[in-house]
């Protein structure tokens, strides 16, 4: 990587998925010393008061605290900015642009039980991983 590249994550409450998306992202860019490469932005098109407290938890059993991250509002115009944007799986997101949009159709961890929303976490953490892979190749 070259030049500065953006990522974002997007879902409708960045309540769950986009939240462990952003954190996960932080995470590979600093492990693989990317800082300077690589901006992330994250948020909702229509966001929820606060973070799900289930995804607080099974993130907390990876060790990242997110518990004092609030969800944020995102615009197409915000988005239309990165490179590549992941949904995942909640959004009518429709770009005008040659950004690089992903679906990662992940289910919703809000209403889900404990083992459900590990497994979210951990194909999040997966997609983060992979995605960071191929944009180092």
């Amino acid at each position: 990587m070259t030049e500065t590249t953006r990522i974002g994550f997007v879902c409708v409450q960045s309540a769950g998925r986009s939240q462990m998306a952003t954190a996960f992202a932080e995470q590979e860019r600093n492990k693989r010393g990317l800082e300077a490469e690589v901006d992330i932005v994250t948020g909702g098109t229509a966001p929820a008061e606060s973070v799900h407290n289930i995804v607080i938890r099974v993130m907390e059993e990876v060790d990242i605290d997110i518990a004092e991250r609030s969800p944020q509002k995102i615009t197409p115009a915000e988005l239309e900015q990165c490179d590549v944007v992941a949904t995942m799986g909640c959004s009518t997101l429709e770009l005008e642009t040659t950004v690089d949009v992903r679906d990662w159709a992940l289910a919703d961890p809000d209403d889900a039980t404990v083992e459900e929303a590990r497994a979210i976490r951990d194909a999040v953490r997966s997609n983060v991983q992979a995605l960071f892979d191929e944009l180092q190749r």
